[in-house]
């Protein structure tokens, strides 16, 4: 038998993983200590699905078992009165061990606490316990439903279609648009509508047509056209409407509609695609999607594509750049395959647009306007997938021409440089595979403030943009002048937080050089630190003379340090930052990668952080690729 604990601190839970556990393991026998009296609704205890396990405290620490659920007696093939009446760490050390901590926890706080058992044999599932130990009345009761291996893949297969919808939904909130499905006389609104709108979800709404409703007076002739054109014969309508949401915002609508109707000629469903269009207007409003593309366009090596493989795409600048066509003047088709050499690239993306395959990754050669003189080496990453009757995409392009002809000169060259710039080929995608692992956390923590969301990915992603362009220029990866990374950094985060009226000041020794491995991880740490600063350190908006600094220098020729300060309003509870704050799991798995120790400082005025790390260790950028993957699972 083998026990692993660990806590989910996103999901406030302890989980419990054992493997290979045989019932001699699980019951001993032991001597009866009290004869019992009848417990409370015990006939009805036997009608509840779940199994309900009760205990009483005794005064030596030990607690007295009072009754067993019949689930877990069954799967002993034992009956009540072999355990009960008995103390608990006699009649089953194993569960004693497990829950003896939890116990005592529930027991002084009074408060319920969740866990979760998976049963294992060899590395299969055979069951998952669902647990809840709650202390009543001067009694531990443990309430376990169980689940079984086949409902236990169920699950996970679940847990895959929510991921699409996540994926879906996340897609629908950055590129602005939403849908309905209207059947029976009831409407199915996605969460891309409600982002459309500026208002939350209401039951009323499965009843009528919530954006014909904030059409504005001038518009609404444009509805009721609508209305008359339907038809079998007219089965489809695209315009543009404006609405009016409840905050007061104009909107500009690009309205796709689309109806069935039978053999009768009745109608049988209703679908729509809204897609809100108001940065083309003359408000120039801004969308959700702007935020995202803007933190790649400053980037000419690297671009964002959202929803590549539909007509209703979005690009970043750096896409248009790649081709050299400007964005004016690019219309979107697959006549943009004929400039890629390789045939079985451009099969693999027929495929990939037909749905037989849903995972594009491959490196590929594109003639600029069909020159074979002016080619570039691309790396193209595309994930399709589903959500409800729709298909969505996202990808990424990356111009690896520079680093390709590098890569050539080292292997003529040096073949140590040759096995560093191959790593440096797969740095783009390792870091998108961290802003990723970003993203679900947070979506997770902050699911009700999608702007906190966008502002810590903006910040992030100019980062790795600014990292980016700087080392696309350098013939060294190992040797990087720290410095000049610091002030870069500073310059774009007072670009982001300008309007804040906050100082950022930086103090670096300039002969500090360290290499891509260790400054990718530095940099994602001061943002972090930054964002937690700016968010909690200065809740007065007219405190004068706002700071955060940063100071980096030697301890010996091995170790550096960084202190980042701030002069707000401190820190009332240092353990609530440790024990439940997400970016606090962040700095420290971030802290983590560069073999770093980090600390709190205890400071007068505002709040002060300290981070010790090597200069040079041996962990790779695959290695943090590993990591992240890590802690994306978790």
């Amino acid at each position: 038998m083998h026990v692993e604990k660990q806590y989910r601190e996103l999901e406030k839970i302890e989980e419990i993983r054992v493997y290979n556990i045989e019932k001699n393991e699980v019951f001993q026998e032991a001597k009866k200590v009290k004869e019992l009296e009848d417990i409370r609704f015990s006939n009805i205890m036997k009608h509840i699905p779940s199994d309900i396990n009760v205990f009483q405290p005794l005064d030596d620490g030990d607690y007295l078992v009072e009754r067993i659920g019949w689930n877990l007696l069954e799967r002993l093939n034992l009956m009540p009165e072999d355990v009960e009446g008995r103390k608990f760490s006699e009649t089953s050390p194993f569960y004693f061990s497990i829950f003896k901590e939890t116990f005592e926890e529930v027991c002084k706080t009074g408060k319920t606490k969740p866990m979760r058992i998976f049963y294992y044999i060899s590395d299969k599932i055979v069951t998952l316990a669902n647990i809840h130990v709650l202390y009543d009345e001067g009694k531990v009761y443990i309430l376990s439903d169980l689940t079984k291996a086949e409902h236990v893949t169920k699950s996970i297969e679940e847990r895959q279609k929510e991921e699409d919808e996540n994926k879906a939904t996340l897609i629908e909130y950055f590129s602005q648009t939403g849908s309905f499905y209207k059947a029976h006389d009831e409407y199915t609104w996605t969460p891309g509508i409600y982002n459309i709108i500026n208002r939350s979800k209401e039951t009323s709404d499965a009843f009528y047509n919530i954006i014909f409703d904030l059409v504005i007076p001038e518009d609404r002739p444009l509805v009721e056209e609508l209305i008359d054109t339907m038809s079998p014969e007219t089965d489809t309508y695209e315009n543009i409407i404006r609405i009016k949401t409840p905050g007061g915002h104009i909107k500009y609508l690009d309205t796709y509609l689309y109806s069935k109707f039978d053999a009768n000629g009745e109608v049988v469903s209703h679908y729509g695609l809204f897609k809100d269009i108001s940065i083309d207007s003359h408000k120039h409003l801004t969308r959700p999607v702007d935020f995202m593309l803007n933190g790649f366009n400053h980037n000419s090596k690297l671009s964002l594509l959202v929803e590549p493989l539909s007509k209703r795409y979005e690009f970043s600048e750096g896409f248009y750049k790649m081709i050299e066509i400007p964005k004016r003047e690019y219309h979107h088709s697959e006549s943009i395959l004929e400039n890629i050499v390789e045939d079985d690239v451009r099969k693999d993306i027929k495929r990939l647009i037909d749905g037989e395959i849903t995972e594009l990754n491959k490196v590929l050669t594109y003639k600029v306007h069909g020159d074979m003189d002016n080619c570039k080496i691309c790396e193209l990453f595309i994930e399709r997938f589903k959500y409800g009757n729709k298909d969505h995409s996202i990808g990424f392009l990356t111009d690896i021409t520079l680093s390709r002809k590098k890569q050539q000169e080292l292997i003529r060259s040096n073949a140590t440089k040759n096995i560093l710039i191959k790593e440096v080929h797969h740095r783009v995608k390792n870091n998108l595979q961290v802003l990723n692992s970003f993203l679900n956390l947070e979506r997770r923590e902050y699911a009700d403030n999608p702007n906190r969301i966008l502002d810590n990915m903006q910040a992030r992603l100019s980062s790795l943009a600014l990292l980016h362009e700087k080392t696309y220029n350098t013939d060294d990866f190992i040797n990087i002048n720290l410095q000049d990374y610091m002030k870069d950094q500073d310059e774009t985060l007072h670009m982001l937080f300008g309007a804040k009226d906050i100082n950022f000041t930086s103090e670096v020794d300039p002969k500090i050089h360290l290499s891509i491995d260790v400054i990718t991880p530095l940099l994602l740490i001061v943002d972090e630190l930054t964002m937690n600063a700016i968010k909690h350190a200065f809740p007065d908006h007219d405190m004068p003379n706002k700071t955060i600094s940063k100071k980096i220098d030697f301890v010996d020729e091995h170790i550096c340090k960084l202190i980042l300060r701030d002069n707000g309003v401190g820190l009332k509870d240092p353990n609530a930052l440790i024990n439940h704050n997400l970016g606090w799991e962040i700095i420290n798995n971030l802290t983590r990668q560069i073999n770093g120790e980090l600390e709190i400082l205890d400071c007068e005025v505002g709040t002060g952080f300290k981070i010790l790390f090597p200069v040079n260790f041996d962990h790779t950028i695959a290695y943090h690729r590993e990591e992240w993957g890590k802690s994306n699972e978790n």
